[in-house]
C-alpha cells in the first residue's frame, strides 16, 4: 500500500504488483539455472569490456639489485630518463654512505632520504639496509652492522647501474 496525499486527504492506494521488488525490475532477464532447470537468481553483467585494465607490479621484486620493471613503470618506458635518474641514484648513494662513514650523527635522516630514492627506481636491497639503518639509528642499536649491511646493498646496485649504463 501507498499513501497518497490529494487536496489535504490521505488516500490509500495498493502499490503495483512490479514494484514489490522493485530492483528485479532493472535486472537483466537472463538468469542463472539451477540443476532442475529453473531460474535460481539474477546475473549482472560485468562489462569487463570497458574496464582499461592495467598490470599490477609483481608482489616481490626480481632478483637483480634494480627491478628494471619498476623502473620502467617509473620512468614512463623513457629510456633516456632511465639512464638519468639512474646515474643521480648512483652518484646520491655514493655521496651518502660516504657521509655516513664519516658521521652518524645525521645517519637516520640520510638512511630515510636513501630508502625512497632506493625505492623510487626499485632497489629494493638498498631501500631495505636503508630501513634496517635508520631503525637501528631511532632504536638507540648498534648502527655499525646495519652500515655495513647498507654499504653492499650499495655497491651491488652501483655495479648493476654500472652494466646498465654500459648496454644503453
Amino acid at each position: 500500500m501507498r499513501l497518497l496525499f490529494a487536496k489535504n486527504k490521505a488516500i490509500l492506494r495498493p502499490l503495483p504488483k512490479r514494484s514489490v521488488n522493485h530492483f528485479r525490475d532493472w535486472l537483466p532477464e537472463n538468469s542463472l539455472p539451477d540443476r532442475s532447470g529453473g531460474r535460481i537468481g539474477y546475473r549482472m553483467p560485468l562489462h569487463l569490456e570497458r574496464i582499461a585494465w592495467m598490470p599490477s607490479p609483481p608482489l616481490a621484486p626480481d632478483d637483480g639489485p634494480i627491478d628494471m620493471d619498476h623502473l620502467q613503470r617509473m620512468t614512463l618506458g623513457d629510456a633516456g630518463l632511465e639512464r638519468e635518474v639512474l646515474t643521480m641514484f648512483s652518484a646520491q648513494a655514493a655521496s651518502l654512505i660516504g657521509s655516513l662513514a664519516a658521521s652518524l650523527a645525521d645517519a637516520g635522516a640520510l638512511a630515510h632520504t636513501l630508502k625512497g630514492s632506493a625505492r623510487a627506481i626499485g632497489a629494493s636491497g638498498v631501500a631495505d639496509a636503508a630501513g634496517q639503518l635508520e631503525a637501528a639509528v631511532l632504536n638507540g642499536h648498534d648502527p655499525s652492522e646495519a652500515l655495513s649491511d647498507l654499504n653492499e646493498a650499495i655497491v651491488q646496485a652501483r655495479i648493476a647501474i654500472d652494466a646498465i649504463l654500459r648496454q644503453s
